[in-house]
């Protein structure tokens, strides 16, 4: 691997192992067969005449509100995700039945909010489809069964929050039979929810005829299987965040995969102690200090250039305000925290990127919420995008490395923005996601 420390991080590892630390366990990586086996809408339609069959379509609509009224959507981007598939099937003659979670109400019924009904998505929904959206106030019954029965051709009903129900997220057999009353057909188009097996992610799907993804699902997969698995190499992965220990199993799955990995964020403290470094103040998992290590020794035997910042921002205290200065990967000492990556990192971080064709961005650099500490993950986003201008593959994935994208007003010039965070985490670490695996073959 490579860094700017390269000859002290190898003598660090040898006298690291000489000493006779133990050795770290790590699991065996098993890459599921290709998902892009699985049926898809476009294959749903040549399979079945659609016209005037229900559809249920699980899509996620799990939008942000304002603040100031709790029922004004402030960002309508996962409602026009869904657009796509919806149209589709609309203009097969189906009648589609979107069913979608709200947030988290542990299985009580909240009439507002960010937890609570879904009424707040209709107006914006009927303005992105074209179409009235009729809604009913459950998502199984006989009411709700009802109203889909008297469905005609190419309407929309949307069912009520599926997490009113406690046995949404253990996959009860009572509500996924109540869903699967209502349509013949299913289509998965939420993959944000996939690497959860709900029922109306998969247990849905032993209770109907066909079940195909959707283009919203296609596309993710397409990228985060077929792009990383068969990509056009060079394939660089840049991976941040703030805790290690959620990125590890990625890190380690990425090794068989990948020509570089650049690290950031607060995760590269623990990489770092590991190394022996002084690192301040700065954000620890003591547990993962360890495996980093191997990591880092897994790394190398394998040929891949796993880079660490060579320089980092400091602040005295973890605030907008606070007094910042730059420092060396090894000389951090006293009270100073490191909050970003370095200008010099970001340096090398840009030819690693420009001699990339396939590059995987996740995770944020720094605490890229204070503007202070914002500028690697600004960067690497504007480098993202200079790399899809020359014709790479670019994909974003992950909650907040989406977020920085979309906050750079960058969303436009990457080739994929991942809607999943969780699961394309599962997706790269080659993890089966059941949302997908549930789906009929193609």
């Amino acid at each position: 691997f490579a860094s700017a420390t390269t000859s002290f991080i190898r003598k660090a590892i040898r006298s690291s192992t000489a000493a006779g630390a133990s050795s770290p366990q790590f699991r065996s990586i098993s890459i599921t067969p290709t998902l892009l086996e699985k049926l898809n809408v476009q294959g749903l339609a040549d399979r079945v005449n659609l016209e005037g069959q229900n559809v249920l379509m699980r899509v996620d609509l799990n939008v942000p509100l304002s603040k100031d009224d709790d029922v004004t959507v402030t960002d309508d981007t996962r409602l026009r995700a869904i657009a796509p598939t919806t149209k589709f099937l609309l203009e097969k003659g189906a009648n589609v039945i979107l069913c979608s979670h709200f947030g988290r109400p542990k299985g009580e019924i909240i009439e507002t909010g960010k937890n609570g009904r879904l009424n707040p998505v209709v107006d914006p929904l009927k303005d992105i489809l074209g179409v009235d959206v009729k809604k009913v106030d459950d998502c199984m019954g006989e009411e709700v069964e009802a109203a889909a029965k008297s469905l005609t051709k190419g309407e929309v009903l949307l069912l009520e929050n599926t997490r009113f129900y406690k046995g949404e997220t253990k996959n009860d057999e009572t509500l996924a039979a109540g869903l699967g009353n209502l349509a013949d057909y299913f289509v998965m188009d939420a993959f944000g929810t996939a690497h959860r097996a709900h029922s109306s992610t998969a247990g849905v799907t032993d209770h109907m005829k066909l079940s195909a993804a959707g283009f919203l699902l296609d596309k993710e997969l397409k990228y985060l299987k077929g792009a990383v698995d068969k990509p056009n190499r060079p394939l660089c992965a840049i991976i941040g965040g703030a805790k290690v220990s959620t990125k590890l199993p990625v890190i380690e799955s990425l090794l068989e995969k990948c020509d570089t990995i650049l690290l950031g964020g607060g995760m590269i403290f623990t990489f770092y102690k590991a190394l022996g470094y002084d690192i301040g103040k700065s954000m620890l998992e003591e547990d993962y200090v360890e495996l980093a290590g191997k990591l880092m020794k897994m790394a190398e035997e394998k040929g891949v250039k796993l880079i660490l910042p060579s320089d980092v921002v400091l602040a005295d205290k973890f605030a907008e305000d606070a007094n910042t200065a730059i420092a060396k990967a090894g000389e951090i000492s006293g009270d100073w925290m490191g909050l970003d990556v370095g200008p010099e990192t970001l340096e090398l971080f840009k030819e690693e990127i420009g001699n990339s064709n396939t590059i995987v961005f996740n995770g944020p650099m720094g605490v890229f919420e204070m503007e202070a500490f914002a500028t690697g993950t600004i960067t690497v986003a504007e480098l993202m995008a200079e790399a899809t201008d020359r014709g790479a593959t670019t994909i974003v994935g992950g909650g907040d490395s989406v977020a920085a994208v979309n906050q750079a007003g960058l969303g436009d010039r990457v080739s994929h923005i991942s809607t999943g965070g969780g699961a394309s985490l599962e997706l790269l670490e080659g993890k089966e996601l059941p949302g997908v695996a549930a789906l009929s073959e193609a």
